[in-house]
């Protein structure tokens, strides 16, 4: 009997998938809040690729906004990273369930193969 596999998003994880944008996660979640500009000069990508790169995210709930003058400053939604976090444990669980299955299985044909030698 095998588990049901766990139930991914995966817009999130294409989203998390870029790393220019894991960068972007990893910085504010240092810094707390960060702006296009701000963070296009830690990066090495321009201030545009930076908005790209943030509307992504705010498209699939990693970031939110606030105006903040003629820019927006981001910050990481907790609940949103704390879901990301849920289902990469999930899968990884699930992996760990089908390599010990598969390490079973090897084991048990090395046995066979063994006695019959």
């Amino acid at each position: 009997m095998t588990s049901p596999a766990p139930v991914v998003d995966d817009e999130l994880w294409s989203a998390i998938g870029d790393p220019v944008r894991r960068r972007m996660l990893d910085l504010l979640l240092a810094e707390g809040v960060g702006t296009a500009t701000t963070l296009s000069l830690q990066l090495p990508v321009t201030r545009q690729a930076v908005a790209k790169h943030l509307t992504v995210l705010d498209r699939v709930g990693l970031v939110r906004s606030t105006p903040a003058g003629r820019e927006k400053r981001y910050h990481v939604d907790d609940a949103q990273l704390a879901r990301a976090v849920a289902q990469l444990s999930s899968v990884g669980a699930t992996w760990d369930a089908r390599l010990r299955r598969i390490k079973q299985i090897a084991e048990a044909i090395h046995r066979t193969q063994t006695k019959e030698e």
